[in-house]
């Protein structure tokens, strides 16, 4: 595929990692199973672990045990590793991809989060609306 924007594709090269791809996932959703993630940035399960690994031994995560679960919190304030971009937090780009960033962790189960949405749910199910 050609156009004078991104001229001929080779070699399936994309501009975020997938480090990026996992951190944007969690910024989106510090609840999401890592299997979730898999599936939403076409890696392996296992691939996923390493990365989440890689992102809490730098500074990037807090992982939340909240019982079955992990949840997880982004870092405020951390920076970009590459000398390029040191001097800029990551804040700014999982903003702009993955919505503004919560210093909190998502609601616990049972919890009502500001969409009035009730998370009490089995992991493998959808929340339902508190009417």
């Amino acid at each position: 595929m050609e156009s004078e924007h991104t001229g001929h594709r080779r070699n399936g090269w994309t501009f975020l990692t997938n480090h990026a791809r996992v951190l944007i996932a969690i910024a989106r959703d510090p609840g999401i199973r890592l299997r979730d993630i898999a599936v939403d940035c076409g890696l392996t399960e296992r691939t996923v672990q390493a990365i989440v690994t890689d992102l809490q031994a730098d500074g990037y995560l807090t992982r939340i045990r909240d019982g079955r679960r992990n949840r997880y919190v982004v870092a405020p304030g951390a920076r970009f590793r590459h000398p390029a971009e040191a001097g800029h937090e990551i804040a700014g780009l999982l903003a702009y991809l993955a919505g503004p960033l919560s210093t909190q962790p998502a609601p616990s189960a049972g919890e009502v989060s500001a969409g009035g949405v009730r998370n009490d749910t089995p992991d493998d199910s959808e929340p339902h609306a508190v009417v």
